[in-house]
């Protein structure tokens, strides 16, 4: 892996910045091809929202877009991924975030997950997670830096030898899956859970929300608990990378039923638009 921070190659960050301290700020994850970031001004888009909502200092949005471009066209292999996190900066002890102005901008580059494109033909086996994602309003939909609930998830779901698991809030409702969007569809109608108290609303969620709304099919944004998903046609989860993947079974726990799909129709439908 490569690394820059603040624009520079460097692998080493001040021991003091908020990142490390307190998980203060966001990140993006880009699916690079051919030397060119999908979605990069979605991904830019999201990065202003997110560190508007958390206050953070802002970088030079032009610059940091000329810069990412600039790694892109540096790298030789066909496909990877490029993840860009903010933090507030360098300095401080305690949670005050009066004179910070400078935030600290980190990317790195890794090889793409090439077991996605296995998965999209053979399906993914889903887990339900016994860790619980909080209910917060104010982090709500933003991909922050705090993310020990889905290593905890992460570790249920290595240990189950499961590929991604279902995830609830502390109301036993549907949310999302560990790194993934989640929907589902009964007939014409699709589902997918309403992310207002939790979840993160993911830029390939917000693109297939965007393309429904011009298809026969009818979305709902919905509070459900995961037992509606043993009644309906078909289940598929979605990331920037995957990008799209159909579930072929869902596995609640012992003494559970298995559900299995074979239906889709829907992933069929999306699958070419979403890799645009």
């Amino acid at each position: 892996m490569s690394y820059w921070v603040n624009g520079i190659a460097c692998r080493h960050i001040d021991v003091s910045d908020r990142a490390v301290q307190f998980g203060d700020g966001c990140f993006t994850t880009i699916h690079v091809f051919n030397q060119q970031p999908k979605m990069l001004e979605h991904h830019i888009r999201r990065l202003m929202q997110d560190s508007a909502r958390l206050k953070l200092p802002q970088p030079d949005w032009q610059r940091l877009q000329e810069q990412i471009l600039a790694i892109c066209q540096q790298q030789s292999h066909d496909e990877w991924v490029l993840k860009v996190i903010m933090s507030r900066g360098t300095g401080g002890r305690g949670y005050s975030s009066l004179g910070f102005n400078q935030p600290t901008v980190i990317m790195s580059i890794a090889p793409f997950p090439l077991h996605y494109q296995a998965l999209q033909k053979s399906g993914i086996h889903l887990m339900l997670s016994s860790v619980p994602i909080s209910k917060n309003p104010y982090l709500a939909g933003i991909k922050h830096l705090n993310r020990l609930e889905q290593i905890l998830i992460r570790q249920e779901i290595d240990e189950a030898q499961a590929d991604e698991a279902l995830v609830v809030d502390s109301d036993g409702i549907l949310i999302e899956c560990c790194s993934a969007n989640l929907f589902w569809r009964k007939g014409e109608t699709v589902f997918t859970p309403n992310l207002t108290f939790s979840g993160v609303n993911g830029l390939m969620r917000q693109k297939i929300i965007a393309l429904l709304a011009t298809s026969q099919y009818d979305l709902q944004e919905v509070e459900r608990f995961p037992e509606v998903l043993g009644c309906c046609d078909e289940v598929f989860i979605c990331n920037a990378l995957m990008p799209i993947l159909p579930v072929a079974t869902i596995n609640l726990g012992k003494n559970k039923p298995l559900w299995q799909y074979s239906s889709r129709e829907l992933f069929e439908y999306l699958l070419l638009r979403c890799q645009i």
